[in-house]
């Protein structure tokens, strides 16, 4: 297996299915390897088994932004978007004997960690999960993505020379665009900032870009974040007052 010792823990708030009669309980502590979307779209399938770079999958943990919710009377369905390539359906099993059980289904706009297993279905691919949790701390974010450039190089021990500088530059671009979760930022001032920083454009990014960019947001949400990351100088208006752009080069 891939797992590489890789473990993620399934503490008591987290979700899981209840496992089915006649089936022993999952382990509390699951080995898993750390992917991103793009990687679980393009692994190969054989057989029923999904293999990236070779060696077969089974448990995987993904951390991305929730972009849509489809709830269900049993499950929850989040479109899950780490921003590798198109959102990937993630399915949480619920406990029906919970109560408030819609209060736990997590809404659009927020950062999440999924472990589960990969699925496809009428070439359709999606994962189940086994614990859906919030990123209470951004820096995960710019972990996990050092974890899956760290897992990729064990899983193909005989390109890490090759690709020792190469790895290198891609740990620090990662931690250099993931540099907001220093300044405290919350996850929609996180998104806000995120893509005005990364507009090319000489006079910075239009209100309606962000606004057709962040569409689960609504318009007062995005009004408060620019005030927020003007007032503190993260940001400044250009050629009028719905363009943006960033202090930081």
């Amino acid at each position: 297996m891939g797992s590489h010792g890789y473990r993620y823990s399934l503490s008591p708030g987290e979700s899981s299915r209840p496992p089915r009669e006649g089936k022993s309980k999952r382990s509390h502590i699951l080995c898993v390897l750390p992917c991103t979307v793009s990687q679980l779209r393009s692994a190969t399938e054989q057989q029923g088994s999904f293999f990236i770079q070779g060696k077969e999958i089974n448990q995987v943990g993904v951390v991305g932004i929730v972009r849509r919710t489809k709830p269900a009377v049993a499950y929850v369905v989040y479109s899950l978007d780490d921003m590798t390539g198109p959102s990937l359906d993630v399915k949480q099993w619920m406990d029906l004997e919970a109560a408030n059980m819609n209060d736990r289904v997590i809404p659009p706009g927020t950062y999440i960690k999924v472990v589960g297993s990969l699925r496809s279905f009428e070439n359709h691919r999606s994962m189940v999960a086994v614990s859906v949790r919030r990123v209470e701390d951004y820096n995960e974010i710019t972990s996990h993505m050092m974890e899956v450039v760290q897992a990729n190089l064990l899983n193909d021990g005989s390109s890490c020379n090759a690709t020792k500088n190469k790895t290198v530059t891609t740990i620090m671009s990662l931690s250099s665009s993931n540099k907001s979760t220093s300044y405290g930022f919350t996850a929609n001032q996180s998104q806000v900032f995120n893509l005005i920083k990364s507009c090319p454009l000489a006079e910075g990014i239009a209100m309606q870009s962000l606004m057709t960019s962040l569409k689960y947001l609504t318009t007062y949400d995005i009004r408060t974040c620019l005030k927020f990351l003007i007032n503190e100088g993260h940001i400044f208006s250009t050629v009028d007052d719905d363009h943006f752009k960033s202090t930081y080069m």
